[in-house]
């Protein structure tokens, strides 16, 4: 398989990540879609890994890490999301502009 294909895949998996970062309004979407950036590294990774035929399996290795911080990310993110909501009853980012008490 040549490198290209997985490339483009996940050329459109960070575009399609890009977008929901920049028009969603929905906390939880722009979580998800900075997750779905992670991932399209994470196949870059791989692929490239693979297509270099990399001894030390490096990108698998920088993988897996990837991997654990984006696992920490969703953790930290959600718990901030539900200490927001439970003081101010919404998760729009548009109503969230302030950090300070309304």
């Amino acid at each position: 398989m040549h490198v290209v294909y997985p490339a483009v895949v996940a050329a459109l998996l960070f575009s399609i990540g890009v977008y929901g970062v920049l028009a969603r309004r929905n906390t939880i979407l722009v979580l998800m879609s900075v997750e779905l950036m992670l991932n399209a590294v994470n196949l870059n990774l791989v692929a490239f890994d693979v297509w270099l035929r990399d001894v030390l399996h490096s990108g698998q290795v920088l993988t897996l890490f990837v991997i654990v911080i984006a696992a920490a990310e969703v953790g930290i993110g959600l718990a901030i999301v539900l200490a927001v909501f439970r003081t101010r009853k919404a998760i729009e980012l548009d109503r969230l502009r302030e950090l300070g008490e309304p």
